[in-house]
């Protein structure tokens, strides 16, 4: 068996870049801790080169001009090692999770899909960079030895079988990850390179410190076999931000949005799914005008910021982070939040893309992500409740019926038919004419409307309804189907039509409800 190891350099750094591409030129220092004890974590080489070392407190990493001190965020750590196991779970199912910064791949059959080991690696590596992380990459025949050479050196590093010990023989001790008290051991012996490790007599290691010096001496002899501990697949795609100025106009507010649906498309992307439904919840700011109310109540009060929410959904799977970003800002321009955004927090439901051919002499049938998009603005103009289509209401009130949103053709069901024999249509208008109806025996003969006057040839009816008589407005109304006529300019009757007419009881007036084909 062959595995894979990708290890993160500077994990707690790539975090913060990963969500913020502007700092990546700038001297970052990244502080944590509890106030006011907040402390230097991580820095990189720029701000080692301005003196900022790890340990420092904030107010003397402040000091050095040109260093940005940024807040440990977790909830962008927690992010970036989701988009690792995603970058590793679009190459094999068998994964381990080996640390926040490590993941460890089984290998076993990828030759015949990618290649050479050399080709997977650099693939993995593409892959990571990709979704915002520079990553080290190690392929070995045992997981401790691609572990401890991901941890060494950004390689793409293959080691071939029977040389582990050779590869790790002038690596440092301290990559074995020992315990504070071995490592005070080892070198109180001299022994600081995985080679002088590995050349100890294994008996006298075991009485002198145990079963954790059996353990490394194995790894630094490049036996260090185990099995894997297999994490699950996890379908949860979530990505947030948390702002240190508050974003007020839709414009910033987009490029953020932008920022989050390129790293949750690319994750997508790399797991090959595709998302029907963004949901984005927007933390904001307390009222502005409350900021100087210092109560009791009011600050026990403020520990809860309001949240604004809003989803998109979607008729079929997509991947394209720009079309979603449109949909997004046409959404929040018809509905803005009503204070200034100070947290993101968006979330993708992931779902299969949907695969579509044409045939050889078609033409190409109209992109259905631009209906979409056309779609969304129509609604940003006349609202999302007057876009869609017409479902009728379990109702035998005519006309009554509500907008439902437009759905992909996976959600037809499959039994679904055209009825072939269904030759009639009725042409609706809307709102009814206003007609005048000769009754003879409570028998219309005769309708006038539009200026002439049409000669009932044969009535079916009257079907009388009513209903909601518990609203305010209830309805009441007799329908009748009406065969007219009217006499033709050279004395021959005119083609025949077929009209809805009905009576209001309440309103007691006949309206014209439409006619048949």
């Amino acid at each position: 068996m062959t595995f894979c190891a990708i290890f993160v350099p500077d994990f707690l750094l790539q975090a913060v870049l990963r969500s913020d591409s502007a700092l990546r030129n700038r001297s970052i220092a990244l502080l944590d801790g509890a106030a006011p004890n907040f402390h230097v974590v991580a820095a990189n080489r720029s701000a080692g080169l301005l003196g900022v070392i790890l340990g420092m407190t904030k107010a003397a990493a402040a000091e050095f001009a040109g260093v940005e001190i940024i807040s440990r965020r977790k909830d962008r750590e927690v992010s970036a090692h989701a988009a690792l196991l995603d970058a590793a779970w679009s190459f094999s199912p068998r994964v381990e999770d080996t640390g926040v910064d490590t993941v460890l791949l089984d290998l076993a059959g990828l030759t015949t899909l990618f290649g050479s080991y050399e080709n997977i690696a650099l693939q993995i590596k593409s892959r990571c960079l990709a979704l915002g992380l520079g990553v080290h990459v190690a392929i070995s025949a045992n997981p401790e030895t691609a572990r401890v050479l991901a941890c060494a050196g950004p390689g793409p590093t293959i080691v071939p079988d029977g040389q582990e010990a050779q590869f790790l023989k002038l690596l440092p001790v301290d990559l074995l990850a020992p315990s504070v008290e071995l490592i005070d051991v080892l070198r109180q012996w001299g022994v600081t390179t995985c080679g002088a490790l590995a050349a100890l007599p294994v008996l006298s290691l075991s009485e002198c410190v145990g079963q954790e010096g059996v353990r490394l001496h194995a790894i630094a002899s490049g036996n260090g076999q185990r099995a894997l501990i297999l994490a699950e697949p996890v379908n949860l795609f979530e990505e947030s931000l948390e702002l240190d100025d508050a974003v007020e106009e839709l414009e910033p507010l987009s490029f953020l949005l932008g920022r989050l649906l390129d790293q949750l498309c690319a994750r997508l992307l790399a797991r090959a799914l595709a998302t029907r439904k963004i949901f984005l919840q927007l933390e904001l700011q307390p009222v502005f005008e409350k900021a100087f109310d210092t109560s009791r109540e009011f600050l026990r009060k403020r520990q809860v910021s309001e949240t604004f929410e809003c989803s998109l959904t979607l008729p079929r799977p997509v991947q394209d982070a720009k079309l979603l970003l449109k949909l997004l800002r046409l959404r929040l321009q018809s509905n803005p939040p009503k204070a200034p955004i100070q947290k993101l927090l968006m979330r993708a439901e992931p779902g299969r893309p949907v695969a579509m051919q044409t045939g050889l002499f078609l033409p190409g049938a109209p992109d259905p992500d631009k209906l979409e998009l056309t779609l969304a603005r129509i609604a940003s103009v006349v609202g999302e409740n007057n876009v869609g289509f017409a479902e009728l209401l379990d109702s035998h009130r005519p006309g009554a019926m509500r907008m439902q949103k437009f759905l992909g053709s996976s959600s037809t069901p499959s039994n679904h038919k055209k009825n072939e024999d269904s030759k009639i249509g009725f042409r609706v208008m809307r709102p009814p004419l206003p007609v005048h109806v000769t009754l003879q025996d409570s028998l219309p003969t005769q309708v006038s409307f539009r200026g002439q006057t049409w000669k009932v040839v044969q009535a079916s009816g009257p079907w009388r309804s009513s209903g909601e008589w518990w609203e305010e407005n209830p309805w009441q109304e007799d329908a009748w189907d009406l065969e007219l006529c009217a006499p033709g300019g050279n004395g021959k009757s005119a083609a025949s039509v077929v009209y809805c007419t009905v009576f209001d009881a309440l309103q007691q007036k006949w309206f014209v409800r439409g006619s048949y084909d």
